[in-house]
């Protein structure tokens, strides 16, 4: 035996989350692939430690690990971290018996070679993936020799914000198993004094609380977790912990009630401004309500509750309207009303009465309610305005080019009010609302598909509630500072805090003028002060709390977050210069940022391996979305039926609960959601069959599906990108003979796949496959194993089964064989069609399958009995169209080639009509290397 895979897993959350999980027993092959059980106990965890250190609300977090392998034989270990999605990794290493493998960070489209050279040889390159609603995963694995040690250490920081009047860290105790030497240890140090501290978990049972060991004295705070391995478990015989939940420290700081706390140290400062103490100011506040067919069931029902609850916290001076929109926009009261007890109780009885519908009009929702607060613009109103839009979904009617919408939005604001946008579940464009909001003084949340939603609705709107000022200017007179972060803010809320951050012109200079100006209920808010530098042990005795330059860290990183957001809303002109500014500050602080990327070297047994950690973008959170839960899955790809050992993720059941009639439960999948917004990452995309082409959800359980009937011989083009030069055609068969009575069945019987910069064009059908690259001629028989690796393509023939084609630097489709009994009377041997990697592919791609790798979006909703009495039909909204849609079931290969699965999924009559771009036919093409 030369090796085993040992699966150790370990999370940490914090802002930290440690975790180690490792299942009782793992199936172990040795070089004949023979299989026997084998114990976890011979990899040794010997420690865990995660050390934050808090200084001035910046944190920076340590996680260290350290495990032996105590086999005979070499052992695959797993290193997980989960970290705050506002974090930066800083720096990333493997420690192997003294030889210590250190990452760098790049830039972004300096490692992007690297990037490509592990994707296209089948690796999982992105080390980082979303986890949960506040999380990113970082995942490593190492192949670690018999009797040594490794040492996983992962640093990473970030200024942490405040809510509703405290500062949060989240620490997820989730081991799964007993851990030698355990701890958690964080550190707070506040040079103005910490108000409270408050640590409590959702595990701390009597035994083990008094092990959370909390100390506070003034500026410093101490919370140590550090259990026995005895104390860890659940009973004196037995190995499982009792350690297993989240422990959660909350914090705040004396906060001076007018000009802010001010800091200056090694020649940067930080200004924090929160004055609570304020007079709350009125507001007016349109609340614009998404009520298309997907916010049916569970989501509007949690919107009204939210709504009533909101309404009823109305302050009494507040003004305020209702705004509610599918393809048709409606309001409560065409103009604002106050919110007196009689106006909140009219209000309430209007949202109890909403119902979901149609479409989705986003720009003209908001625009509706743009004019409502512009019209009535006079000293009787208030000044701070704002809207808060609820959506679920992606604009499906009215406008719904997305550059337009953010025009029209933001020349109708003209920076007279704030928009905030509530993206509910993970189908909404929240790339829209993110730069809707961040160019409208605003910021975007996700509310999450959950029992909590109305709770999460409720705690955004408590965010907003209570402005306290109105345009606030932070300024700095003279020339003492420069390199200043953003220093007008629209609004400052109750319970939050404004950061400023800037470096001093002079490194001798030790003051600054320092003035904050804003509107307030009653009058101008004006103060001034004169911040005087203090010596750095003055300032911050408690050296062992403290970590480097952290003001400087602190500046940099609030200045990349704001180049960040600025790049989303500045001009075309100015958006070079913004990126520069961003990348040059995350290289020269070595932040992994969306910019950049950190290169990881990983030792292997005989060589070393380099992958990439990128920091996740909205959208890409949305494709790599995981469960809250500590399940890794496989990336998601784009994927025909019949593959075999493919790392799939695991389908939800689709089956429906014994007693509870069909019509029910297709009524409660829809209540639960109606609209499908399919992202290129999130699908599985298939032509198999008859031709069947389905466009599979995995997440969602759900797909769509359609046929295309047409005589054997007529060749479709699937694939056609003509930036690239890429085309896939594929060819139709029919059967041997009809079956009396029955209809010709048809499947692909051969593809032609063509690059055109390349030179290349390869023919597969169900006998041969023929390669033409540059003029060399070559053919491969399916009846051998075979691996051919030409100028720009490779192949690879798993005999009778299947084909892999890679174009280098570009795409991997997969061809698979089905073999059909030769003597069979009526059938014969046909292909289906897999695109396993297709990121390479331009906006611009199109075809039969090509149209759907961009996403596609759609709604369902009326649930009606169709003419079937076993199926349902419904009422699809897809590319404009109303279409009338039936559930039923076609058949998925990908487990079982022989006699497949079935997948539920909306059938599209009329093959694909009003899905597909145009009618099928006009998809067909002339020959088999030929375009439309």
């Amino acid at each position: 035996m030369s090796a085993v895979k040992v699966m150790l897993w370990m999370c940490l959350c914090i802002c930290v989350i440690p975790t180690a999980k490792a299942q009782d027993t793992t199936t172990i092959r040795d070089q004949n692939n023979n299989s026997e059980k084998q114990s976890l106990s011979q990899i040794e965890v010997q420690s865990m430690r995660v050390d934050c250190k808090v200084a001035s609300r910046f944190a920076h977090t340590v996680m260290t690990t350290k495990a032996l392998n105590t086999a005979n034989a070499s052992q695959e270990v797993f290193f997980e971290v989960d970290l705050p999605k506002t974090a930066f990794i800083t720096n990333f290493s493997i420690e192997i018996e003294s030889r210590i493998y250190v990452s760098e960070v790049k830039e972004k489209e300096q490692a992007r070679q690297k990037y490509e050279s592990a994707v296209s040889s089948g690796q999982t390159a992105g080390l980082v993936k979303a986890s949960g609603r506040h999380m990113e995963k970082f995942s490593v694995s190492v192949n670690i020799p018999p009797q040594s040690h490794v040492t996983f250490t992962l640093t990473y920081e970030e200024l942490l914000q405040r809510h509703l009047g405290s500062y949060e860290i989240m620490i997820g105790v989730r081991p799964k198993q007993l851990v030698q030497n355990f701890e958690i240890v964080v550190d707070i140090y506040e040079p103005n004094g910490i108000a409270f501290v408050d640590v409590n978990g959702t595990f701390i049972t009597n035994e083990l609380l008094p092990l959370v060991k909390k100390t506070v004295a003034d500026k410093k705070a101490h919370v140590y977790f550090s259990p026995t391995l005895d104390q860890q478990k659940k009973c004196s015989d037995c190995e499982g912990t009792l350690i297993d939940g989240d422990l959660f420290i909350k914090y705040d700081v004396n906060h001076p009630q007018n000009i802010g706390e001010i800091q200056i140290v090694n020649g940067y400062f930080v200004h924090f401004f929160a004055p609570d103490n304020l007079p709350q100011m009125p507001k007016n506040v349109v609340f614009v309500v998404d009520r298309s067919g997907s916010m049916e069931g569970e989501k509007m029902k949690q919107t009204r509750e939210a709504l009533m609850t909101i309404l009823s916290e109305l302050h009494e001076d507040d003004y305020f309207g209702l705004v509610t929109f599918d393809n048709v926009i409606e309001s409560w009261r065409p103009s604002l009303s106050k919110a007196t007890p009689e106006n909140v109780k009219e209000a309430k009885e209007f949202v109890q009465n909403i119902e979901a519908r149609h479409m989705t009009d986003i720009n003209e929702g908001i625009l509706y309610a743009v004019n409502m607060l512009t019209s009535e613009k006079s000293d009787f109103f208030p000044d701070m305005s704002m809207i808060i839009l609820l959506t679920d979904g992606r604009p499906s009617s009215g406008q719904t080019h997305l550059s337009i919408i953010q025009e029209n939005v933001h020349k109708a604001i003209n920076g007279s009010i704030s928009l905030f946008c509530l993206g509910f579940g993970y189908d909404v464009d929240y790339s829209l609302l993110d730069k809707l909001a961040k160019q409208n003084d605003g910021l975007a949340r996700r509310v999450y598909e959950a029992s909590d939603a109305a709770l999460q609705l409720q705690g955004f709107y408590e965010e907003v509630a209570s402005p306290l000022l109105f345009e606030v200017n932070l300024n700095y007179p003279g020339n003492a500072v420069t390199d200043l972060t953003q220093s007008h803010f629209r609004q400052f809320f109750k319970g939050s805090e404004i950061v400023v951050a800037g470096r001093l012109q002079e490194l001798e200079t030790d003051t600054i003028l320092t003035e904050v100006s804003a509107h307030g209920l009653e009058d101008q808010f004006v103060v001034q002060s004169q911040a005087i530098a203090e010596e750095w042990d003055s300032v911050f005795p408690e050296q062992e709390y403290i970590f480097g330059d952290f003001t400087e860290r602190l500046w940099a990183y609030l200045t990349i977050q704001q180049l960040l957001d600025k790049i989303e809303k500045c001009s075309p002109e100015d958006k070079e210069n913004v990126t520069a500014e961003a990348l040059d500050l995350s290289l020269r602080y070595n932040f992994v940022t969306p910019l950049t990327s950190m290169v990881v070297t990983k030792p292997q047994a005989e060589d070393e391996e380099t992958l990439v950690a990128d920091k996740l973008t909205e959208e890409q959170r949305e494709d790599t979305a995981e469960p809250d839960i500590g399940a890794l899955y496989a990336p998601p790809q784009l994927i025909s039926s019949g593959i075999k050992n493919l790392p799939l993720p695991k389908r939800p059941s689709a089956k429906r609960p014994q007693g509870l009639p069909a019509i029910k439960y297709l009524q409660r999948q829809l209540s639960a959601k109606k609209t499908q917004n399919l992202l290129p990452s999130s699908l599985d995309l298939l032509v198999d069959g008859d031709p069947h082409f389905i466009i599979e959800l995995p997440e969602k359980n759900d797909a769509l599906c359609f046929n295309i009937d047409d005589k054997p011989g007529t060749i479709f083009n699937l694939v056609s990108d003509p930036l690239t030069g890429i085309i896939v055609n594929g060819q139709i068969i029919g059967d041997k003979k009809v079956i009396p009575g029955k209809k010709m069945h048809t499947y692909f019987g051969q593809f032609g796949i063509a690059h055109e910069k390349f030179g290349i064009k390869l023919m597969v059908s169900t006998k041969e496959i023929s390669l033409s690259e540059e003029g060399k001629q070559t053919k491969l028989s399916w009846t051998d194993n075979r691996t051919i690796k030409g100028l720009n393509m490779d192949l690879l023939v798993i005999k009778d089964h299947s084909l892999t084609v890679t174009l280098r630097n570009s795409v991997k489709f997969l061809i698979i064989l089905h073999k059909i009994w030769q003597n069979h009377p009526y059938h014969q041997d046909y292909l289906g069609f897999y695109t396993l990697d297709r990121h390479h592919l331009s906006h611009n791609v199109h075809g039969l399958l090509g149209q759907f790798y961009q996403g596609v979006n759609f709604e369902v909703s009326d649930l009606f009995l169709g003419k079937d009495p076993d199926k349902q039909d419904a009422i699809m909204f897809v590319k404009g169209n109303k279409l009338t849609v039936t559930r039923g079931w076609q058949r998925d290969f990908r487990k079982d080639v022989k006699n497949g699965d079935n997948v539920p999924c909306w059938f599209i009559h009329n093959n694909g009509t009003g899905l597909l771009d145009g009618v099928h036919t006009d998809y067909i093409v002339s020959g088999l290397f030929k375009t439309i």
